[in-house]
């Protein structure tokens, strides 16, 4: 059976930038004071040309992306992709509020929450999800521009969208880092430049390169203790038998 991949499929020309999606929310998830798990992009009309200059907007959040690189930034796995919903999760019991995740997500999707102490983002609802309810996003967009489902379900609406053919699909990537992200855009969006190169710690990327080699390491050190050990029982074996043979 094909692993769930639950996703976003917005029609960005659709958007009218009423941010009922960020409002709604920001009262689900309890997101405290100027912070946001989702936003709207604009791209500023064009008067430079004849034709009638307009605006488009660009409905974001977290892209929960295939490769993530929040992931490798994080030092105690708490950012973790799920892999039976496709969801980048945190584990906030893990989440020691370090705050490596936040420049190592191309899209500044997350922040730490300053009344935890801990990173936090979109997780799509969960509360909402476990009560068979959409995000809250997804629910109070009065034009529908939002789609959410599992895009690997045949039956499910946001795969019907994506495989339809009827438009292109587009998805927002920076060009230094590409994290394949689960946000996908019908037929064109913009803006289309706004995302930053990943900054995952050198610290990080170095421990990640020597974790075969620390593994390594600590299994020769268990042998060694392990050998240790043996010869002791042997050597104290053989005193024993030893003593014996004197009495």
């Amino acid at each position: 059976m094909t692993k769930k991949q639950l996703a976003m499929v917005i029609d960005s020309g659709a958007c009218i930038d009423c941010k009922a999606c960020v409002i709604s929310c920001k009262v689900a998830n309890k997101v405290p004071g100027a912070f946001s798990r989702n936003w709207i992009k604009e791209q500023a009309p064009d008067f430079s040309g004849t034709a009638r200059p307009s605006m488009h907007f660009q409905p974001g959040a977290c892209m929960h992306c295939d490769t993530p690189t929040c992931v490798a930034a994080c030092p105690t796995g708490a950012t973790y992709k799920d892999l039976e919903t496709g969801i980048v999760e945190i584990d906030k019991g893990l989440c020691i509020g370090c705050g490596n995740c936040i420049p190592a997500c191309p899209y500044g999707a997350r922040y730490r929450n300053p009344e935890t102490c801990k990173a936090d983002k979109c997780d799509y609802c969960p509360e909402r999800r476990a009560a068979g309810l959409p995000p809250a996003c997804v629910d109070t967009c009065p034009t529908k521009a939002r789609v959410f489902g599992d895009i690997n379900d045949p039956m499910s609406e946001a795969h019907q969208l994506l495989k339809s053919g009827k438009n292109p699909i587009v998805t927002v990537v920076n060009e230094v880092t590409d994290t394949k992200p689960n946000m996908y855009y019908l037929d064109k969006t913009a803006p289309g430049d706004w995302t930053e190169p990943a900054v995952v710690p050198a610290s990080m990327t170095a421990m990640k390169q020597l974790t075969p080699l620390v593994k390594g390491i600590v299994g020769l050190s268990g042998l060694g203790v392990l050998a240790m050990l043996g010869r002791q029982l042997l050597v104290g074996d053989s005193h024993e038998q030893e003593e014996n043979h004197h009495d």
